[in-house]
């Protein structure tokens, strides 16, 4: 399996927050894995994209030092192995993590450290792509946030990204922070097409970005699907996360496969495992048992992230090869 938009923050196991918080002395609502999720995990009738934003702030208290990020990404890595992940892109946002004293140099440094822990001597690999967020007051942030993912491109940083509430900061006024991006040579996705419609697409692709996070809104404009058609723009689709957010009303009525079939280039995810209580394998398997994805497009769907993927030549041939080896 392949997740391409695997948010850290929003994927920490419960047990994983609570060690972390008997560690740093810190107060959690609930002292046990099962009562703590209530408070980690969004319902399917959530009422918005910001109240399932609401989900990362427990998370976000455990993540504030050096040991906790590296600790969590071991972690969370070392689980998704065991599910049977061949490949991860990570995504955090690295200036929500300054609380203590950090810089997001420091955070990051963290987290590539637990990742190459986690990934020593196996085929799994992953790497991180770092979010910037949309915000009134946090320009200067965001571009510390592009220049670190430059100084640490190839060594475990892959790409940027743009995320946080779309709908309340278009994706419009982000230009200059993507143009800074293109000029350090820094590839980026841009999380569009969920909160906002599809002129937040249209912005991103007018900004370069290589693909689109979530992109569920693409079908309001057939402008536009034809666009992303003819470019082969790759989508990261989350179904059950765009469900909860409200960016399609059912898992019923989710487009992927609707835009699979019609060309364009589509990726299943999961988003957030633990908002979304929610693996790889389960978005699958909800494609094949609610929407009649046959073997073939799940196949098709895996060579699609592999395509997409910000991985160097030699790297996607290899992981086609195992992909071709085990559908």
């Amino acid at each position: 399996m392949i997740d391409l938009h695997l948010h850290f923050d929003g994927s920490l196991l419960p047990r994983t927050i609570l060690e972390l918080a008997g560690e740093q002395q810190l107060s959690l609502p609930a002292e046990e894995p099962d009562e703590l999720k209530l408070f980690l995990t969004a319902p399917e009738d959530c009422g918005s994209l910001n109240e399932y934003l609401e989900k990362f702030d427990l998370p976000l208290l455990v993540l504030q030092t050096k040991e906790g990020i590296r600790k969590a990404m071991y972690t969370l890595l070392s689980s998704l192995k065991e599910q049977g992940m061949l490949y991860a892109e990570l995504r955090f946002a690295p200036q929500s993590h300054l609380r203590k004293g950090l810089t997001q140099e420091d955070a990051v440094k963290a987290a590539i450290l637990g990742m190459q822990e986690a990934a020593a001597g196996s085929f799994f690999m992953a790497k991180l792509i770092l979010c910037c967020m949309r915000g009134a007051d946090n320009k200067e942030a965001n571009k510390r946030t592009v220049e670190t993912a430059a100084k640490f491109l190839g060594r475990g940083v892959a790409a940027v990204d743009l995320a946080g509430a779309e709908a309340l900061f278009p994706t419009a006024d982000y230009e200059e922070l993507f143009a800074y991006a293109k000029k350090l040579g820094v590839s980026y996705t841009i999380h569009a097409g969920e909160a906002d419609g599809p002129e937040s697409i249209e912005a991103a692709l007018r900004f370069g970005a290589a693909r689109i996070g979530h992109g569920v809104r693409a079908n309001e404009d057939a402008g536009l699907l034809e666009q992303l058609k003819e470019r082969q723009i790759p989508l990261e689709m989350c179904p059950t996360s765009n469900v909860q957010t409200k960016a399609v009303k059912s898992f019923s009525e989710h487009p992927i496969l609707a835009y699979l079939r019609s060309g364009l280039k589509v990726t299943v995810n999961t988003d957030n495992m633990t908002v979304s209580d929610t693996t790889i394998e389960r978005e699958y398997r909800r494609l094949e048992e609610e929407l009649g994805m046959t073997k073939e497009e799940k196949k098709l769907l895996l060579f699609n992230a592999a395509d997409a993927a910000f991985l160097t030549e030699e790297e996607r041939g290899r992981m086609k090869d195992v992909i071709g080896r085990i559908l």
